[in-house]
């Protein structure tokens, strides 16, 4: 299955919750009418009021005011992603932040099996030591990738884990660190400010480290998924961020409105279980996934 086949299938309950609201006719010019249909349609989508205006407007206004204008002003407002740039010398440090619930322990499984695919040398440390089950099955995914896992006993500080992490992959050459975090409520202050000293104690191991603050957020939680970054960004200082389980949720639009709010490049998307259901994003393929009638052509 190519690429947009997988985040085509993923996207399917999203575009057929904006089938119902979006007219299927691409080229031609719409109604008044049809157009707050269009708007209602993408606030449904979890694009927020806002967005969906600003995009009808801009839509209206592009080529005669038609659906593939709307597709055009979507991409103007995409933050561009530029590629991740990996440091002349000393590993790439990259922190992995969010809350329980996201998938951030499969998604950094799933980062490291691709950096190890690239030839990369992969080093993580298993952050989350409040929950056994996660470091259990962060080991797993791992061992599999045949990347490298540091690990200290249940309970351990999660600042010493990161600590290690980054002195060993320093001190051993390994092209990539992965450093994992316990899932935060950003409402608790005790937590966030926990994951502040993490990041502060990466920087003595590391001067300039974290390269990269990824944010996993789950796709289907809405406008708490909002919150969360707005915290994240202010206490870790996000980067990127990675949105997951797409395919469950009838909500695609919430890209467009984190990416929109936060000028932050969306590093990868989840669509799925597997492997392959975690791909970088790309603006043009996601798009033409998730509006109606829309057909990508290589």
């Amino acid at each position: 299955m190519s690429i947009f086949a997988r985040l085509k299938q993923g996207l399917s309950r999203s575009r057929e919750n904006l089938t119902q609201m979006l007219p299927g006719r691409n080229t031609e010019a719409l109604s008044d009418s049809e157009w707050m249909d269009v708007e209602d349609g993408l606030i449904m989508a979890d694009c927020g009021a806002a967005l969906s205006a600003s995009l009808v407007e801009k839509a209206r206004k592009r080529r005669g005011g038609s659906i593939s204008a709307l597709k055009e002003a979507m991409l103007m407002m995409l933050p561009q992603s530029e590629p991740v740039s990996m440091p002349a010398k000393g590993p790439f440090v990259l922190l992995v932040v969010g809350v329980n619930g996201t998938g951030k322990t499969t998604t950094i499984g799933k980062l490291a099996t691709l950096f190890r695919q690239q030839g990369k040398s992969v080093l993580v440390g298993a952050g989350d030591t409040f929950r056994a089950a996660a470091v259990e099955q962060l080991a797993v995914w791992v061992e599999r990738a045949g990347a490298e896992l540091v690990r200290q006993h249940d309970g351990a500080d999660p600042a010493a884990v990161a600590f290690e992490t980054v002195q060993r992959g320093v001190a051993r050459g390994y092209d990539v660190v992965i450093v994992d975090t316990a899932g935060r409520v950003q409402t608790d202050k005790g937590l966030m400010d926990e994951l502040a000293k993490v990041r502060r104690v990466i920087a003595k191991a590391y001067p300039d480290a974290p390269h990269e603050v990824w944010q996993v957020v789950d796709g289907g939680t809405g406008q708490n998924a909002v919150v969360q970054v707005e915290k994240f960004r202010e206490v870790a200082g996000t980067s990127g961020l990675i949105v997951t389980k797409l395919d469950g949720s009838a909500k695609g639009g919430i890209v467009l409105q984190l990416a929109s709010r936060f000028a932050l490049p969306v590093r990868y998307v989840g669509v799925g279980e597997a492997l392959e259901d975690l791909m970088p994003f790309d603006a043009e393929l996601f798009l033409s996934g998730l509006l109606p009638a829309e057909e990508y052509q290589s």
